[in-house]
């Protein structure tokens, strides 16, 4: 069964971290442009960063810049998203996703390949 498994959404301060992993299986993700991905109820899905199947491409949304840091590991087939300096406007159910397209993935296509099940991120204080 081809899936990615979130973990590591939680409720944290402003100002607070957290980290993001999602685990492949059925895929071998080094094989697939990955991203991570973002939505609050009611609004658009929202991409906010991504990384080529080479690793030589990356991108950030402006909104996370300087922020958030997107990394991969082809060895335990997952990936991963470290969010710093966290601000309430960061609430949302983060996906992470993956595509053989690079395209895609930083274009937030409606439709990926492969969607996480979303993890839930809450910034109050």
């Amino acid at each position: 069964q081809v899936q990615l498994v979130g973990s590591g959404g939680g409720s944290v301060q402003p100002g607070g971290s957290l980290r993001l992993s999602c685990q492949a299986s059925g895929i071998t993700l080094d094989d697939y442009a990955i991203g991570w991905f973002r939505q609050v109820p009611g609004k658009e899905r929202e991409g906010i960063s991504g990384i080529n199947s080479y690793g030589d491409k990356i991108y950030y949304a402006e909104s996370v810049k300087g922020r958030f840091t997107i990394s991969r590991n082809n060895a335990k087939n997952s990936m991963y998203l470290q969010m710093n300096s966290l601000k309430p406007e960061d609430t949302a159910l983060y996906y992470c996703a993956a595509d053989s397209s690079w395209q895609a993935i930083q274009e937030n296509y409606r439709y990926l390949e492969v969607l996480g099940q979303g993890t839930p991120v809450t910034v109050s204080s």
